[in-house]
């Protein structure tokens, strides 16, 4: 149980990980479209760390392109449409988990609802062990 001076405090979303969008940013965008791509992705950076929905519906009304896929997970269209970032969200912690980011084009080739993290998705290639 909160204390009562807590039940009012306006929380906001804590988002894990930004290391997935830079090496989204970095490893899997061509070199020309990068500066476009990561000022997009810092600018829906910065509006949703300052939000603090409780339920889809007041994310829904910030971000009215994104599409509640379940009641915790949601997809953000990225650079008009260019990109999907799909994340899972639990409301009542404020936790914003970053599940997948891709273009448009692959994204219509998976499974939203069921897509999982892929560490190696965003990895450095180069840096192969």
């Amino acid at each position: 149980m909160l204390p009562i001076w807590e039940h009012d405090m306006i929380w906001e979303v804590r988002i894990v990980a930004r290391s997935t969008l830079n090496g989204f940013v970095n490893n899997r965008v061509n070199s020309r479209l990068r500066t476009g791509v990561k000022k997009h992705l810092e600018a829906w950076y910065a509006e949703v760390e300052k939000a603090s929905w409780k339920n889809p519906a007041e994310l829904k009304a910030q971000f009215r392109s994104a599409s509640i896929v379940s009641g915790e997970r949601v997809v953000f269209n990225i650079k008009g449409n260019d990109y999907r970032l799909i994340v899972a969200i639990n409301y009542h912690y404020g936790i914003l988990l970053i599940i997948w980011l891709g273009t448009h084009k692959e994204y219509d080739k998976i499974d939203a609802p069921k897509v999982a993290f892929e560490k190696e998705r965003y990895a450095n290639s180069s840096n192969s062990n």
